[in-house]
């Protein structure tokens, strides 16, 4: 009998930071997405506000996924947002799925919260993630911040 191991998040662990930190997504992705270890100093300075999680599966390391949780967006209190705040998807394992199912396990986590809509941010160009995260159900707003993209995923 053959058993199919689905992926999991894990939180992360001095077991498993050295794999988390040599995480790296291929060379002409690198503009759109900071690496692992910049994150995570994110999260250590705003506990609060990060939710971050290694992408696991078959016990190899395969990607990284954090959320940001009720950041006040204009920082007058009128507009708590949460979302997709970091995906990384290893450069090998890239097209196998893992993205989509960071996407759903962040998606989940924050209906449990009792967030009604994710929000993401991207930078464009042809190497970016904007086809991947409209493939997702993301509507592209005429929102930028800084010279990204917004996109809303109602949940």
């Amino acid at each position: 009998m053959t058993t199919t191991r689905a992926p999991r998040l894990e939180e992360l662990t001095p077991a498993n930071l050295e794999a988390a930190l040599a995480l790296r997504v291929r060379p002409e992705q690198e503009f759109a997405v900071d690496p692992v270890a910049h994150s995570l100093a994110e999260a250590y300075v705003r506990p609060d506000r990060a939710w971050p999680r290694l992408i696991v599966d078959d016990g190899r390391v395969v990607g990284f996924v954090m959320a940001f949780l009720d950041i006040d967006w204009r920082d007058d209190g009128t507009d708590i947002r949460s979302g997709l705040w970091r995906l990384n998807i290893a450069a090998d394992e890239q097209g196998k799925g893992y993205g989509r199912f960071a996407v759903d396990a962040v998606a989940e986590e924050l209906r449990r919260r009792g967030t009604k809509t994710l929000y993401v941010t991207w930078h464009p160009g042809e190497h970016g993630p904007e086809n991947f995260y409209l493939t997702l159900g993301f509507e592209k707003t005429p929102e930028r911040v800084n010279d990204e993209h917004v996109g809303v995923l109602p949940l």
